[in-house]
């Protein structure tokens, strides 16, 4: 069975175009979504694939209705071939029931693999700088220095109320209240 599946981001766009190719090409069924390619809970998308058996195929008008990322296409590609449903898109000629369409699928799933891989080394790249830079801690420094702590303190042992001690020191009432839980008196960690 061939099983249709349509996408559009807002309201105001029109669904015909992508009804009418999946019609065109055979499909039986054809659910679709009002939603953002890169929102997970899509329930035509769960009902496309709930209704997909193996030997089915599931055809969209164009790879990226089924989702933005890369990431995803391949994650849903691979659990359509674990279960034996193949993918076809219509434009851009990828029908994974082909050898042809396989090879290109597979090599656009290795250009992805090789993109998170690079996400992650830059990432790993980005912490090292990051800790050369600002020592062994993880994370930005506290903007309420020894010598903030220090006015703090004086103020609330004068008998300042909190909120306008972190007002004079200029930090917000959320990390004068983590340095100072209980709103006085020795700093916290």
């Amino acid at each position: 069975m061939l099983i249709g599946y349509a996408r559009v981001s807002t309201s105001d766009q029109n669904l015909t175009l992508q009804m009418d190719a999946p019609t065109a090409a055979g499909c039986e069924r054809i659910c679709s979504d009002t939603a953002s390619g890169a929102k997970a809970d899509r329930p035509g998308l769960s009902e496309a694939l709930n209704v997909a058996r193996r030997g089915d195929t599931l055809v969209v008008w164009k790879l990226d209705r089924l989702g933005r990322s890369m990431k995803g296409l391949v994650e849903l590609a691979a659990d359509l071939a674990t279960r034996g449903i193949e993918l076809r898109s219509l434009t851009d000629g990828i029908d994974t029931a082909t050898p042809t369409g396989r090879l290109l699928f597979h090599i656009l799933a290795s250009i992805a693999e090789m993109e998170r891989e690079l996400i992650r080394e830059r990432t790993m790249a980005g912490l090292l700088a990051a800790r050369r830079k600002n020592g062994p801690g993880r994370g930005r420094r506290s903007v309420l220095t020894p010598k903030k702590r220090a006015t703090a303190m004086k103020l609330l042992a004068a008998g300042d109320r909190p909120r306008d001690v972190a007002e004079a020191i200029g930090v917000s009432v959320a990390t004068f209240y983590r340095h100072f839980p209980a709103g006085g008196g020795e700093p916290g960690t």
